[in-house]
């Protein structure tokens, strides 16, 4: 047997043995996307039905509405109303991991307006803008990423949302950030 035969022979058991490695598990993966999404969706729901109904302290719709209205929204009690009703349904779909691009696009574009009517007058509290920005780039990368296999979205029968596409996300954040400007258009 000449060396170049013996290479030959070895070449296809040294494939087989590499293609033969199982894949990593994504269990870390995707613990880690349901925790993120669990507090996100919770924290960002949470603002929302302070806005709604007053809860944890909040100003419900009149109180909010007073708000919006004093920083140029018009109809300071719709606004309240929109608003509050995309931080609790966007935030409840974030952390039940159901229609997950829309959700974080509808998070990510509300953030964006408090971002806008918060200001850039500090980066770090006690008017810094950080929190809502932390909140808009966690809700723009579940987007991007998708939920992980702990979420109703895969249960559902559209594939786009079992089997997260990259242009399914970044399609739906294009979505939100449309919105988010057009809302802010509406500010005087």
């Amino acid at each position: 047997m000449t060396s170049a035969s013996a290479t030959a022979t070895k070449a296809p058991a040294t494939a087989l043995a590499v293609s033969a490695t199982p894949a990593p598990s994504t269990a870390g993966r995707d613990a880690g996307l349901l925790l993120l999404r669990l507090v996100l969706g919770l924290t960002v729901a949470g603002h929302g039905v302070q806005k709604l109904f007053g809860w944890f302290g909040g100003g419900g719709i009149s109180g909010t509405g007073q708000f919006f209205t004093s920083v140029g929204y018009p109809a300071g009690d719709a606004m309240a109303a929109l608003a509050g009703l995309t931080e609790t349904l966007g935030g409840l779909g974030l952390a039940a991991g159901l229609l997950t691009p829309l959700a974080g696009a509808a998070v990510t574009g509300t953030m964006i307006n408090a971002l806008a009517v918060h200001g850039a007058g500090a980066f770090f509290a006690p008017k810094g803008m950080e929190y809502e920005l932390l909140l808009a780039a966690a809700a723009a990368a579940l987007t991007l990423t998708g939920p992980g296999r702990y979420a109703l979205d895969r249960a559902l029968p559209l594939p786009a949302l079992r089997d997260p596409r990259p242009s399914v996300g970044a399609s739906a954040l294009a979505l939100g950030l449309v919105l988010a400007a057009v809302t802010l258009l509406v500010r005087s």
